[in-house]
């Protein structure tokens, strides 16, 4: 799940990500027919009345080439297709869009297709049909991976800055919540929901949320020859996953849902246990940085805040110097931090981007922001933030009471000292989706399904971006097997901890439910 505070993303099942390029998969040499491909023909399982022609579709695979709107690039193994969906269930006869999918095909007799889905909201799955390598779920299932509809590689797809005004916004510091510095940054959000309407279409917009995500998953279900869905989300892909098991109980074969948000927080809740959890995080980060002579935030740990602070507000007036010549702005040295703070593995680096920025210089803080921006090489963006924006804006109801808004300002500054300016003023503008041009589509609320089979809900006791409690209650609610991992990341599944991974291949492959005691 995306910072709230500071408009970055996280891309699932890992927080940075360097892919190799793709190549021609089609019928490649190596690659493996399975020998029951025969059974599973388009239009397998349920079929929605009025939607044959989607659940029906024969998918042409080609290279994943043109695919690759993010930059990553998918392994030689792997192929693409597009699907059709209709824009608006509700009119099926009316306009469709296309959905990209990936596919890295079974090694070994084929039980079916597992789904997988990286989160965001807003980022690019495709690289997803290389996960769980070398397991058992390689060989036995087509893994499959998608850009939800809007995103990547889908078509139409979200679009509303161009890459010129992305660098002007990440330029401007919003630090300003005097009466006049509001008013400013609200014609900023407001110009921004004017811009995505008439760059991307309302009706689009209107159709870009989980409610309908999950019934294309249902269609790529069927086009693929499954009866029952098997499927694997992290962070956001866990509400994709609990809004699918609400819509189609009887569809799910397995689920594994990673880093779970709770769907019975409110937004403003939501994004205040998560600033919570990343202090925690910064905590952490702050307590091994110390254990080094040359820690930029120093020893001791009850100056740690105040010392960050010391090192990022001057951002505020002058950026810090980079080899770039953008620079390094206060909103990307936020950002940059808590791009390092989704995973142990990256503190190394954020110690040497806050070495640098103590030496006045910003480069390595740059790199982190821009991945976490999804800034190519070339310059431009893929349309990561904004799909981001559009999703939770159609998928949450809007705070547009001013005194909730400030008041949620006061309670993040609180849960997360290290992120507090100390400018605050009790007051604080409206979000960008109390100005967004199409209502909300779905509301917080508990689930409660019948008929599920047994799900797995995984949660990381220090995870920054979506809390441990979050993953407890969600299984709770699923009458899911909770499986914990002890550590401070974001998100754990077929990253490599067998005691995790191997519970996990067992249950997606021959349905052996981990049991609610596993703690790793």
């Amino acid at each position: 799940m995306r910072s709230s505070r500071a408009g970055a993303c996280v891309l699932g099942a890992v927080a940075l990500v360097v892919f190799s390029g793709c190549a021609q998969p089609d019928t490649a040499e190596g690659t493996p027919e399975p020998s029951s491909e025969g059974q599973f023909q388009p239009g397998a399982g349920a079929i929605p009345a009025g939607l044959d022609e989607f659940y029906t579709q024969t998918l042409e695979w080609q290279s994943c080439e043109s695919y690759d709107t993010d930059g990553t690039g998918l392994g030689s193994d792997v192929e693409c297709a597009k699907v059709s969906v209709p824009l608006d269930y509700a009119d099926p006869t009316g306009p469709t869009a296309l959905v990209a999918i990936s596919r890295a095909r079974a090694s070994g007799e084929k039980i079916g297709s597992i789904l997988f889905n990286p989160g965001g909201p807003g980022a690019s799955g495709l690289y997803l049909a290389t996960q769980a390598e070398g397991s058992a779920v390689a060989e036995r299932f087509d893994r499959i991976g998608f850009d939800p509809r809007g995103i990547g590689a889908s078509t139409p797809a979200v679009r509303c800055l161009t890459a010129e005004e992305v660098e002007e916004e990440r330029k401007e510091p919003d630090v300003d919540v005097s009466p006049q510095g509001i008013a400013d940054t609200e014609n900023e959000r407001r110009d921004y929901a004017t811009k995505c309407a008439d760059r991307t279409g309302s009706d689009v917009l209107a159709h870009v949320g989980t409610y309908e995500v999950v019934r294309d998953m249902d269609v790529i279900r069927s086009v693929l020859g499954d009866e029952k869905l098997t499927y694997v989300g992290y962070s956001y892909g866990t509400r994709i996953g609990t809004t699918y098991a609400e819509a189609f109980p009887d569809n799910v074969r397995a689920m594994v849902l990673d880093g779970a948000l709770d769907p019975e927080q409110t937004p403003v809740d939501e994004a205040v246990e998560q600033g919570a959890a990343f202090q925690q995080a910064f905590d952490g980060f702050a307590a091994d940085c110390a254990r080094s002579a040359t820690c930029a935030l120093g020893s001791d740990p009850a100056t740690v805040n105040t010392r960050f602070r010391e090192l990022v507000d001057p951002l505020i007036d002058t950026p810090a110097e980079t080899t770039d010549p953008r620079g390094l702005s206060y909103d990307d040295a936020l950002t940059g931090v808590q791009q390092a703070l989704y995973s142990e593995s990256l503190w190394r680096v954020l110690r040497v981007g806050l070495a640098e920025l103590n030496d006045g210089r910003g480069d390595t803080l740059l790199r982190l922001a821009d991945a976490y921006s999804g800034r190519l090489d070339d310059g431009s963006y893929s349309n990561l933030d904004d799909a981001f924006n559009a999703i939770r804006c159609v998928d949450d109801p809007p705070v547009t009471d001013r005194a909730e808004a400030g008041e949620a300002d006061r309670r993040y500054r609180e849960a997360a000292p290290f992120l507090d300016d100390g400018r605050g003023t009790g007051q604080a503008p409206l979000d960008v989706c109390a100005f967004w041009p199409v209502p909300n589509t779905g509301n917080p609320h508990s689930v409660s399904v019948s008929g599920l089979p047994t799900l797995v809900v995984v949660s990381t006791t220090f995870d920054p971006a979506t809390p441990y409690q979050a993953g407890v209650d969600l299984a709770s609610q699923l009458g899911a097997d909770l499986v914990t991992y002890d550590g401070t990341q974001h998100t754990v599944a077929f990253s490599g901890e067998e005691c995790i991974d191997d519970p996990l291949v067992d249950y997606l492959v021959d349905l052996v439910p981990p049991g609610n005691d596993l703690v790793c």
